[in-house]
């Protein structure tokens, strides 16, 4: 990317425990471009929801897409790329970020298989969601299909500045 142009907002997306966090900020430090962490906008009621082992419904996430993609609309509107993370599950979630965000949106799946996002989300300390959650979150997720816009799927095992590379390439030729 040459300094003038300016990428689209991405949205790396995935499972609880797939990675977002550590490849949505190695991304955006690589493109120099301001990081959302979705989690922090999620509602006390959702936190307090998820941290009791209880998985979040349509109705709950509603508000807190809303709050992703008015933040980077935000961001956008001031000239700005930006890289968010944000679980997005669902096609209807993606939809919903994309209806927010003007201009294209590109959403990067981080693709791992369970027993490692399992072992991933054991190690970790002081997250509100509980390892527990994962199969309801595996069961939510619906994989982007091939008429979704500006999809990318990348193989989530994969050491990170591998994964922030690929991750460019692709954005050169969507953006």
């Amino acid at each position: 990317m040459t300094s003038s142009h300016v990428p689209p907002p991405v949205v790396i997306m995935g499972v609880s425990g797939s990675g977002k966090t550590t490849v949505g900020g190695a991304l955006a430090a690589r493109l120099g471009t301001p990081f959302i962490e979705a989690d922090d906008l999620h509602p006390k009621s959702n936190r307090e929801k998820m941290s009791a082992g209880i998985p979040l419904t349509d109705d709950d996430r509603w508000p807190w897409l809303e709050a992703v993609g008015a933040k980077m609309e935000d961001v956008r509107a001031q000239g700005h790329g930006v890289v968010a993370t944000c679980s997005a599950l669902k096609r209807v979630y993606r939809d919903r970020l994309r209806s927010k965000v003007t201009g294209p949106l590109v959403f990067v799946l981080l693709d791992s298989p369970r027993e490692i996002i399992a072992g991933r989300m054991r190690r970790r300390r002081g997250h509100f969601m509980p390892p527990t959650l994962l199969d309801s979150q595996l069961a939510t997720l619906e994989k982007p299909l091939p008429d979704e816009p500006a999809m990318v799927t990348v193989d989530g095992t994969r050491p990170i500045p591998e994964l922030v590379e690929t991750i460019v390439q692709a954005l050169a030729v969507k953006g």
